[in-house]
């Protein structure tokens, strides 16, 4: 297939270079276009009071390549009408830092959002995201999102699963029919990691702001949110919990629908 790459954590990110390894290797026919620097928790955004900048990137993808410098909705949306050469058969997002698991956070999620942009295009699209703890969530984060030892295996592992239900999930998707693949990969994630079908977690997440300093500012912080899923079906969140791949088809027609 031909696919457009991107996600929200930036260019640099190598849980996005190791998903375009890994869908390069599969045999499908890359375009990357990815923000200049992270936009994380963007959601849906597009840049309005600002111009938005794209230029031409060298990565050593040895793919065609782009940096925006805007939200991951700005560069699918910029990508698919302005950069690339040829029409794209799907729109594949991430690999992200962390889950994006549940109603709490699927919304807010860049990553969800991007492949989101590509089905708002008429595209079949696909999210992935690899869960990761907190503690290295922040290190990742200090050390340039720069993975090593256990997590960097995994995160292998995760892109070649990627790669393989990218070819399983988006030509059996019908174009124009508003869906994104969410997959969230555990850790750790191996070759034999078995992958559930899921809905989103019922996840409440108030309270993410600190209180305000002496200048009024308040800080984005992360505390424990409240689950209140019901057994069943399995949600996301404690399918990768118990260790397995969670996929959830994410089908924006159902909104508002009894």
């Amino acid at each position: 297939m031909k696919l457009l790459v991107t996600n929200d954590d930036g260019i640099n990110s190598p849980f996005l270079h190791e998903l375009v390894y890994a869908l390069k290797g599969a045999g499908h026919e890359l375009y990357v276009v990815a923000p200049l620097t992270e936009q994380s928790w963007t959601g849906a955004s597009k840049t309005r009071h600002r111009l938005v900048q794209s230029t031409k990137a060298d990565q050593g993808f040895g793919v065609p390549t782009w940096t925006v410098d805007g939200t991951p909705s700005d560069c699918v949306n910029i990508a698919i009408a302005h950069l690339l050469p040829t029409k794209v058969d799907a729109v594949v997002s991430g690999i992200n830092v962390g889950f994006n698991c549940s109603l709490g956070f699927i919304i807010a999620s860049g990553t969800v959002s991007a492949a989101l942009e590509g089905a708002l295009h008429g595209l079949p699209a696909m999210a992935c995201s690899q869960d990761v703890t907190e503690e290295t969530y922040y290190k990742l984060k200090e050390n340039e999102g720069k993975p090593e030892g256990e997590l960097l295996e995994t995160l292998k592992i995760s892109a070649a699963h990627a790669a393989r239900m990218a070819g399983e999930l988006l030509p059996k998707t019908p174009h124009r029919s508003f869906i994104v693949h969410n997959l969230n990969f555990p850790i750790p994630c191996t070759p034999t990691t078995e992958v559930k079908r899921t809905v989103p977690a019922h996840f409440f997440v108030p309270g993410l702001f600190s209180p305000p300093d002496d200048d009024g500012r308040h800080k984005l912080i992360w505390i424990d949110g409240e689950d209140v899923s019901p057994p069943e079906p399995l949600a996301d969140i404690k399918c990768i919990e118990s260790g397995f791949i969670s996929h959830t088809t994410l089908d924006y027609r159902k909104l508002g629908h009894p």
